[in-house]
């Protein structure tokens, strides 16, 4: 297909390219449609994760081996949403499939402190530099609400500083103004890597304070680094103010062997953990300084009680504990991540070729293509993008053989291997050059 158009008549043609890549995708998946319909008598929209959604409906994906999976319909696919980076072991690994099945013939709701949870919470002790002690809980969500909580008791204090656009669960989305879903924190926000604004707003409120959060690159927010000067300047004035620095690493753990704090020599008072920790079922964990972290000690007096039934469910400690400590070893975890650099390159390589305005940004084995003119440093430079690009992008990707996001977020898993990056990298050129007339062009 061969998009051609002027000035005047580009966004008539990218409404009517887009409708045509939709109706191929349906044609081509009726029983991913079939369940979508069925779906929606009992779910609402047919869906229980919004970010799962996307026009005309979402594939219903039934199998999963290695970096591939199957849909419903008998398509293959090389695996680039890896459950929105939860899935860096892939899919099936061999170890932890053992593990969780030896977790489940010893039972799975045991009520009592089991043998997997000790052994690995002194695993994320040992590796993560911040953390001294740490909680589990059941998602990253759950870890951000108990970290700003524990600050907001611990100093006193009220007030939370977030950045714009940034995204901390689903009751924490500060995406596009926010969310009338949110919790009723009283928050303050400030502009992602913006220095000078965030220290003045973090002195002029010092004294209601409590914490800042802050993810080291934003996830959800499109993959934009944190800059070293901005997460050191947050360091150095909340110790100033005595306000809690708390680094949301829910996806950016999975960035460095010791997680990107550990990357960066930066530590917070608080970390949280989630996504792929739980070797695949669901985890959250919050952890960070022992003097802070021993308030939940439940034998010491005053000790804040921190309940959740599943907050050390075998299957996650077991699961969890196998891939962090006999899947992701320091070397395995240095090779994706120089993978996804590598990748990155070669797309970015791609749009220059191309003279394409886009850029794919991020870090290691997490990456996002935006058609906007790079470099990005703050999110709001990602508001002028056309959504239907990366709609007609996603469209193209998955009719090629590439399970990808529809917002345009890429990210590795460790079976990954170079014929996977080399093919990706084939078929995003292909789609450069076929929909070149309707992709904003560099000036």
């Amino acid at each position: 297909m061969k998009a051609k158009l002027n000035q005047s008549n580009r966004n008539a043609d990218l409404d009517s390219v887009l409708a045509e890549a939709r109706l191929k995708f349906a044609a081509a998946n009726p029983r991913s449609e079939a369940r979508h319909r069925d779906a929606a008598t009992a779910l609402p929209g047919g869906n229980t994760r919004a970010v799962m959604f996307y026009r005309p409906f979402p594939l219903t994906v039934v199998r999963g081996e290695g970096c591939h999976v199957e849909d419903l319909d008998g398509h293959r696919y090389v695996d680039l949403i890896s459950e929105y980076s939860a899935g860096l072991y892939g899919h099936s690994d061999p170890v932890i499939a053992a593990a969780l099945i030896e977790a489940i013939d010893g039972g799975l709701l045991l009520g009592s402190p089991n043998r997997y949870e000790a052994r690995y919470a002194a695993a994320i002790v040992e590796r993560f530099p911040a953390i001294e002690r740490v909680r589990f809980c059941n998602s990253g969500t759950e870890a951000n609400v108990m970290a700003i909580s524990a600050a907001r008791a611990i100093t006193g204090r009220t007030h939370v500083m977030a950045f714009r656009e940034g995204y901390h669960g689903g009751v924490l989305t500060f995406a596009h103004g926010g969310s009338p879903l949110n919790l009723p924190f009283p928050f303050i926000f400030s502009g992602y890597n913006d220095l000078a604004e965030t220290e003045r707003s973090i002195r002029a409120h010092a004294a209601t304070l409590a914490a800042i959060i802050v993810e080291p690159m934003m996830g959800g927010g499109g993959c934009v680094p944190a800059s070293r000067a901005f997460l050191e300047m947050l360091r150095q004035v909340s110790r100033d103010v005595g306000a809690l620095l708390i680094f949301d690493e829910v996806m950016t753990s999975r960035l460095d062997y010791r997680a990107l704090h550990g990357k960066l020599g930066i530590n917070p008072d608080f970390v949280t953990l989630g996504k792929y920790l739980g070797g695949g079922a669901s985890f959250g964990a919050f952890g960070g300084r022992a003097a802070l972290m021993d308030r939940f000690d439940p034998a010491s007096a005053n000790a804040f009680s921190h309940g959740g039934t599943f907050n050390n469910n075998v299957l996650s400690m077991a699961g969890g504990l196998a891939g962090f400590t006999q899947v992701l070893s320091e070397a395995a975890s240095r090779r994706v991540n120089t993978q996804g650099d590598s990748l990155r390159a070669m797309l970015n390589a791609a749009l220059d070729r191309h003279a394409i305005a886009g850029t794919v940004i991020g870090i290691g084995s997490l990456m996002n293509l935006h058609f906007v003119p790079g470099p990005v440093e703050r999110p709001e430079q990602l508001d002028s993008a056309d959504s239907r690009l990366l709609a007609l992008w996603q469209m193209e990707m998955l009719l090629r053989g590439y399970h990808v996001t529809p917002r345009g977020m890429l990210a590795l898993s460790l079976p990954f291997g170079q014929k996977e990056l080399d093919g990706f990298s084939d078929a995003f050129d292909d789609f450069l050059t076929n929909c070149a007339d309707l992709l904003p062009r560099r000036k």
